[in-house]
């Protein structure tokens, strides 16, 4: 965006170029992809329309859920096992949520073993 020029004044610039903006009023964006889900909470959403393409722009909060086996596994899930276990290794920690069945405190004692046996 161009700086100091209002929103109006943009939206009319990109009409007379032929680009056409719509804000969508969207609740929570998900993409889904094969091991994960990207989730954009509290999103603003515009559709854009130029040259016969409709494309997208997405902000807001943005977190990841991480799929394995069906298991869905949130930042705040790998975050929680991390702090509990003291392991740094996020793909270590995603594994052991997914090996567990998305069970958090199963992961926990799981690592929490490993780590001792390691020692």
């Amino acid at each position: 965006m161009m700086p100091n020029m209002d929103p109006a004044t943009m939206k009319k610039m990109l009409s007379r170029m032929g680009i056409k903006t719509d804000d969508i009023n969207a609740l929570r964006v998900v993409i889904e992809c094969s091991d994960k889900e990207i989730v954009i909470d509290k999103p603003q959403v515009t559709q854009i329309s130029a040259q016969g393409m409709l494309s997208f722009q997405i902000a807001g909060d943005v977190h990841e859920r991480f799929k394995k086996v069906g298991v869905d596994i949130t930042d705040e899930d790998v975050e929680l096992v991390m702090e509990q276990t003291g392991v740094a290794n996020k793909e270590l920690v995603k594994q052991a949520i997914a090996d567990s069945n998305g069970d958090i405190a199963q992961a926990i004692i799981k690592l929490k073993k490993e780590k001792e046996d390691r020692e």
